[in-house]
């Protein structure tokens, strides 16, 4: 194996992000997620883990469907009560000097003039280490709340988002050129009028004239993250995703998902390692393998089975309120988030998962697949699913907030150093630049590069 891992902490501005149930736990302190202090110490840890980005997710919606209402999410904190997480970057920022940020921004609920400033800002004040998840949203309820009476179909949101990175494109790329700003103090000249350019827009669903009100800022687009894995999903990856977030159980699902984004990649004449997926993984991590199976052990006492199909309804958009666990997962057709239920179902042929399973599945640490040992069992098992799946890293989901994490920095990043394997330092630059070893700015052939002045 000669390529070295990359590593996202995968977290939530949440009580409870995916480990339902475990903020009973006594070591956990997820619920100190309102504190500036608390986002702090945790950007600090990843920076001396020497992690890539904290990747923070998002929902600006209630999970409703497990029950027809709203009460088993909130009696088990199901990803709520949450805050918004593009505010604390800025703090995590301001104690860091390399780690990455990629923020969660449904275009669904986020007017593209405003979001475009939005970023921008993000991106100047960490000096370049913003990225974006790109992401169409899932939840009837958050479409409610925003005044619609229903979601979006699940492939009109890929065509909604196609023409909102047009938007972006223009406005980020296109609107003001390099040397714009002259701050010239003799002339009295800030910015020279010729060099900025009036984005005009007229589509099927956006219309825009103006400016866009930010400078030119390090890497003008951040880098584009997408977690989608449906056709239309990988389709849109192909065309624009820098970074791609899958979710898969098994190395089998999930080598098929990496072909058909690699394959993606290529259709849009884009080279394949063009795009960098991170598969999503817990890791338990003790000091000897008894250890760390005694630690889960420790952890799913405090497991919520309901709080664990709740989130997977919401995903889903399948009430399983009234299955028995012994009922198997069936495969349904649907506008919620369609790889939720396909992970589960035609991804995975070989295997029929009962209701009971998926939610012992993802009650500690989510949809993703679990390693569990001793710091050399958990960086052989990596190294594996990387040398079998061909993925490029890994998004690293909490069992107990700050814990899990600190496990992974402590005691699994200084196996991977010795083997060679994971970096020993960051390289200089923006976060486009550390990630991929090439300029700030995208290039050809991604479509961004289309829109520059």
């Amino acid at each position: 194996m000669t390529k070295k891992l990359m590593f996202n902490a995968f977290d939530m501005n949440t009580a409870v992000h995916q480990s339902q149930g475990l903020w009973r736990h006594p070591n956990d302190r997820s619920g100190e997620y309102k504190s500036i202090k608390y986002w702090q110490e945790l950007a600090r840890k990843l920076e001396q883990g020497m992690f890539d980005g904290l990747f923070l997710a998002d929902v600006t919606g209630i999970y409703d469907v497990y029950g027809g209402n709203a009460d088993a999410a909130l009696r088990n904190a199901v990803q709520v009560p949450n805050n918004d997480p593009f505010l604390i970057v800025p703090a995590m920022a301001a104690v860091t000097e390399h780690l990455g940020f990629g923020i969660t921004g449904a275009l669904t609920y986020e007017p593209p003039y405003t979001f475009a400033r939005k970023m921008s800002t993000l991106d100047h004040l960490t000096d370049g280490r913003v990225g974006w998840n790109i992401v169409t949203g899932y939840l009837n309820s958050a479409a409610k709340a925003s005044g619609a009476q229903a979601q979006t179909g699940h492939d009109t949101r890929y065509d909604i988002a196609e023409e909102y990175l047009e938007l972006m494109y223009k406005l980020w790329e296109g609107s003001w050129e390099d040397n714009a700003v002259v701050r010239d103090r003799r002339t009295g000249v800030y910015v020279d009028p010729s060099k900025v350019h009036p984005v005009e827009h007229d589509g099927e669903y956006f219309r825009l004239k103006g400016i866009h009100l930010s400078e030119p800022s390090p890497q003008r687009t951040p880098v584009l993250y997408q977690a989608g894995s449906s056709p239309k999903g990988q389709a849109f990856a192909g065309r624009h995703a820098e970074c791609v977030f899958v979710s898969s159980p098994t190395k089998q699902v999930l080598t098929s998902t990496v072909k058909k984004l690699r394959a993606a990649t290529l259709a849009q004449g884009r080279p394949a390692d063009s795009v960098a997926i991170f598969g999503m993984m817990t890791l338990i991590v003790g000091r000897t393998d008894q250890e760390a199976h005694e630690k889960l052990a420790d952890y799913r006492q405090y497991a919520s089975y309901e709080g664990a199909l709740t989130l997977m309804s919401g995903w889903t958009g399948i009430d399983f309120s009234s299955c028995a666990p012994s009922d198997p997962i069936k495969h349904i057709k649907n506008d919620s988030m369609q790889t939720a239920i396909d992970r589960f179902t035609i991804s995975d042929p070989n295997r029929v998962w009962t209701v009971g399973e998926v939610a012992e599945h993802i009650a500690v640490g989510g949809s993703g697949p679990m390693i569990v040992g001793s710091p050399e069992t958990v960086a052989d098992e990596l190294q594996q699913w990387v040398l079998e799946t061909d993925i490029d890293g890994f998004n690293l989901a909490y069992a107990l907030a700050p814990e899990t994490i600190s496990d992974i920095v402590d005691l699994v990043v200084p196996v991977l150093q010795e083997r060679g394997i994971y970096k020993t330092g960051y390289g200089s630059g923006t976060l486009r630049e550390k990630l991929f070893n090439r300029g700030p700015r995208l290039e050809a052939p991604h479509p961004a590069h289309l829109y520059r002045k």
